[in-house]
């Protein structure tokens, strides 16, 4: 999803702004604690070897899909620090409240003085010289670094497309890297049985998922999560022939397609609301047939990058366009 520093200021609007209402990537209560005596994990991650020979004991997070992947599988006691949320925490995993390190992607310095053994960022953009670090730099420090697989952008890794079965295997993957096998397991066999039990929308609606953006709006794009989600829905994105995760795309366009249906992605600085405000407020936008018939569904930023709300995002899209 375009980083935050790409978005436009929101529109002046005062629609209310709807919640996607709990989680499903809520811990199992039940979940075995992770086995700290576990065997060292190598693994490729993005390109990088990334290698531990023992559960990591401090771990920081960036982004909120990798802060909820951690908590979703049991391990919020070994957060020491979590950056650059994208939200609050769905309603499930809300009384976690883990230690907040920055509301942005904290730099380097102030990432070593928590004594991290491991760094697990959304975004390969997390780790930069101007960000948490270098990769490599860190590993030299003795500091391990994960990046989430379905935001991976080098060739070869970058997933084409984004499925769920991959988003599962990926679970599984953060599992093992952190000690979590069963409760990982456990949390991709809760997930597949609720996206078993969704059932598509009818109907050959095509849809439109603007992720942010005003001017020229980015939309969810042929090979990523959006895409993932809205076939999981039952829903044809109009730019499902865009080979890329997320992509500019003109209003012209999205004219020219008319689309039964627009999901909105909801963030603080970019709301859903003023997205609203913004579509029936434009005279030619108005006349889409997705603003006059006010067929909206509304998702929380974190839950449109892939990870652990995406299942959960699509039973809501449903439920939202059958209401």
């Amino acid at each position: 999803m375009p980083a935050r520093q790409l978005l436009l200021p929101p529109l002046a609007a005062a629609a209310a702004v709807l919640l996607l209402a709990g989680c499903a990537a809520a811990a199992d209560a039940d979940a075995e604690a992770p086995d700290a005596s576990a065997e060292a994990v190598s693994l490729d991650n993005c390109g990088t070897e990334v290698t531990l020979d023992a559960p990591p004991e401090r771990i920081v997070t960036i982004k909120s899909t990798a802060t909820e992947l951690v908590l979703s599988l049991g391990l919020g006691d070994r957060l020491v620090g979590t950056a650059f949320a994208d939200g609050p925490l769905p309603e499930a995993l809300a009384g976690a409240e883990p230690p907040v390190l920055s509301t942005n992607v904290p730099n380097q310095e102030s990432v070593l003085e928590l004594r991290p053994d491991l760094v697990f960022g959304g975004w390969e953009s997390n780790f930069s010289a101007d960000g948490a670090g270098e990769r490599t730099e860190l590993a030299d420090l003795g500091v391990a670094t994960y990046v989430a697989p379905s935001a991976c952008q080098e060739p070869g890794y970058q997933p084409d497309p984004l499925t769920f079965e991959v988003l599962f295997d990926q679970i599984r993957e953060a599992g093992s890297l952190l000690g979590a096998e069963a409760a990982a397991e456990g949390l991709v066999l809760g997930q597949q049985e609720r996206l078993a039990e969704i059932e598509p929308l009818g109907g050959d609606l095509t849809a439109l998922w603007w992720s942010s953006g005003a001017d020229t709006p980015y939309v969810g794009a042929g090979i990523g999560a959006p895409q993932m989600m809205l076939d999981a829905a039952g829903l044809t994105n109009i730019a499902a022939d865009v080979d890329a995760t997320w992509s500019p795309l003109g209003w012209e366009a999205i004219a020219a397609a008319d689309p039964d249906v627009i999901v909105l992605v909801d963030a603080t600085w970019n709301t859903a609301a003023d997205k609203i405000a913004a579509l029936e407020a434009d005279p030619a936008l108005a006349q889409l047939t997705a603003v006059r018939e006010q067929r909206y569904a509304i998702v929380p930023f974190a839950a449109g990058e892939g990870g652990v709300r995406n299942v959960e995002a699509v039973e809501s899209i449903v439920a939202q366009l059958q209401g």
